[in-house]
């Protein structure tokens, strides 16, 4: 119940704006070619993409002919479990050999970074996990702050050096610090000034490197913050981290900012990067593991 209602809160906004024009559209006496269009046209509006709108229009079109589908419900049906389809990326076995999990967080400044990295803590604190926060965004002395209150907020240490200091020897200090401690995850912060893109991505390169010294392992995983408002932009910025990190999973921030929540099946089909989580708003509790099944159901509610 509470996934489900915090999918409706995320997709209130594309709920009412697109999808539900797209619950009526069957209802019509003939589903000809116009009502396909018109479908065509509502996705491509809530971000979905052209792509990804033509490869799911015709899939549905295509069970319309192949099981006789005439009652309009059953044609929703069809297009909803098309959807799930697209949403079900198959996500990589994770093997930690020895704590900690080591996270990697990656995205464009004011993306919701810092604040869903802050939820993530929140959520392993709740499980009785030892965090350690990692500030390696050194290039900006606010998110260092910003990541210092999360910790104070969800009971986490913070491993933190100057503003300006080499987020290399950051991580470095974080690793050796977490096997000291004993610590179950770490989870690190990262800069995302993306208009430097190359010195960024090298950055980026060499964090990897660092964690990857102390545990050949590590990192186990590779989470990319989108900020779900930046619709289409947010694809071009997810081939440049994916390229440089090797991402394994998505972070969908601020979902309930937006009424193009069509850009999830364009994420998914498109980069073939499974949406793990989903934020839709500030608080530490505003986070829900990614269901496809029930964000698809919270979509047509």
């Amino acid at each position: 119940m509470f996934l489900d209602n915090l999918f409706k809160k995320g997709l209130e906004r594309s709920r009412q704006t697109w999808f539900s024009r797209v619950k009526g559209l069957f209802d019509r006496q003939a589903i000809d070619e116009a009502v396909w269009e018109e479908l065509e046209e509502i996705l491509i509006a809530a971000d979905v993409g052209v792509a990804t709108t033509g490869k799911l229009v015709s899939h549905v079109k295509q069970r319309v002919k192949d099981e006789k589908l005439k009652d309009a419900g059953a044609v929703r049906q069809a297009l909803k479990e098309e959807i799930v389809k697209i949403l079900q990326v198959p996500v990589s076995p994770m093997t930690v050999d020895r704590p900690p999990r080591v996270t990697l967080v990656v995205g464009v400044n004011g993306g919701g970074k810092t604040t869903s990295i802050g939820k993530l803590a929140a959520v392993a604190g709740r499980a009785g996990k030892k965090v350690i926060l990692v500030a390696a965004d050194t290039f900006r002395a606010a998110a260092i702050e910003q990541l210092q209150l999360w910790g104070k907020r969800t009971g986490a240490e913070v491993i933190a050096h100057q503003p300006g200091a080499d987020p290399g020897a950051v991580v470095y200090d974080a690793m050796q610090a977490a096997g000291n401690r004993h610590a179950d995850e770490v989870i690190i912060d990262t800069a995302g000034r993306l208009h430097t893109r190359t010195n960024l991505m090298e950055e980026l390169k060499k964090v990897r490197r660092v964690i990857s010294k102390i545990d050949s392992s590590a990192p186990h995983e590779v989470l990319l913050v989108i900020d779900a408002t930046t619709g289409q932009n947010g694809l071009a910025q997810a081939r440049y981290f994916t390229e440089a990190t090797g991402v394994t999973g998505i972070f969908l921030s601020k979902l309930d900012g937006t009424a193009k929540g069509g850009i999830v099946l364009a994420i998914c089909d498109e980069l073939k990067i499974p949406v793990k989580y989903i934020g839709v708003g500030e608080k530490p509790e505003d986070l829900a593991e990614f269901d496809a099944a029930a964000f698809v159901e919270a979509l047509f509610s």
